[in-house]
């Protein structure tokens, strides 16, 4: 079985079952959260909960590692469902369908529809804007103008909307280093990683309700970017999502440097895992599934991993002085060098072993009080 020697003396439970992308070390993740108990109730600020095949396998993820509430985002259609099964436990980011037949629908009219419903009927009370450099693959061209750029035209109207209901605003801005450095790395297509940012500060400063950037800004690998950001846009906040992708980028900053990060912007970082479910995760795969991530998991053992892996990887980082390889393979590292990276590759992560105070704003506290706070009660 595969073990990094400091996986082994560090996770007590290495060993117990076979290695997979999502569990590396043959952990026992229940052991590994009874091992561990939460320091509070955590707020788990940005998810793709869905599928009521798979949503009872999240909770009990989410219940092993503390996680007692979610802010969830997925297409309107689905969201019932979710309400229906997790009640109170869960609230909703109103988000385009953008995998939608029609994608030019779905991100002009079609969002403000959406962002309607949410609102009027699930409470919604946060609008998500998804820029990921990918859009222009959806919109190649001149035929996405009005809709590409933070503050573009269609961008505008659906800030305008959310503005006018009250809601806060939520947003995807660039995507990892690696990507920019291979899938990305026509910049006549996709722009520089910095171009992405333009219209972002653009819309800070034309919309004063607050904006949660997610995935530690779209850019955990430069945190002396992120102080500027910061520090220029009082109305910003981050998330800690997109596990893989945050915790590789984190780990190349020494682990002084992002304490001390985590602490000077403490509770304007909010804990998210961006953890993604779907009843394709407990489903036999015979060819390409419709969800992207579908392939992540084929039963519930596996859907399982694949969602606690996400918790133990982030509260490991947070809480911890570990020093060693991610329990979690990371795809990225093989598509940046593939003659020294395979499937199962992970890159070292560091652990930055916040103080209990810390901990308690970064997982319930900044976004417990931002949403009192935006709504009024406080």
């Amino acid at each position: 079985m595969l073990h990094h020697p400091s996986s082994q003396a560090f996770f007590g439970s290495a060993g117990s079952v076979p290695p997979r992308p999502s569990n590396r070390f043959g952990l026992d993740y229940r052991a590994e959260a009874a091992a561990r108990p939460a320091l509070c109730p955590m707020i788990d600020f940005h998810a793709h909960i869905n599928g009521d095949a798979v949503i009872p396998i999240w909770k009990e993820a989410a219940d092993a590692f503390g996680v007692s509430k979610v802010f969830t985002q997925v297409r309107l259609d689905d969201a019932e469902v979710v309400k229906n099964m997790l009640g109170d436990r869960v609230e909703f980011v109103a988000f385009p369908n953008f995998r939608a037949a029609d994608r030019g629908h779905a991100f002009r009219e079609g969002f403000l529809q959406d962002i309607h419903g949410f609102h009027s009927r699930f409470g919604a009370r946060i609008v998500k804007f998804w820029n990921a450099p990918r859009l222009r693959d959806f919109f190649p061209g001149d035929s996405g103008k009005d809709v590409i750029e933070f503050d573009s035209e269609w961008r505008v109207r659906a800030a305008e909307l959310a503005q006018s209901l009250g809601m806060l605003f939520m947003v995807h801005v660039a995507d990892p280093d690696t990507w920019f450095a291979t899938k990305y790395s026509d910049a006549s297509v996709y722009g520089r990683k910095i171009d992405a940012y333009r219209g972002l500060e653009v819309m800070l400063d034309r919309f004063p309700a607050p904006w949660i950037a997610a995935h530690m800004g779209g850019w955990a690998e430069d945190l002396p970017f992120l102080d500027g950001l910061l520090s220029r846009h009082a109305n910003l906040y981050l998330d800690t999502s997109a596990t893989k992708w945050v915790i590789r980028a984190l780990g190349q900053s020494a682990p002084v440097t992002v304490r001390a990060f985590f602490q000077r912007w403490r509770g304007r970082i909010l804990f998210g895992s961006d953890i993604v479910t779907t009843n394709e995760h407990v489903t036999t795969k015979i060819g390409p599934g419709e969800h992207p991530m579908g392939d992540l998991a084929s039963n519930p053992v596996e859907a399982f991993d694949l969602y606690a892996s996400r918790y133990l990887a982030l509260r490991t980082v947070f809480e911890t002085d570990y020093v060693g390889e991610s329990p979690i393979a990371d795809p990225d590292l093989a598509m940046v060098d593939p003659a020294k990276f395979d499937r199962m590759s992970a890159p070292q992560i560091s652990g930055i072993s916040l103080p209990k105070e810390d901990l308690e704003m970064l997982y319930s506290g900044a976004a417990a009080g931002l949403m009192d706070r935006f709504s009024g009660r406080k």
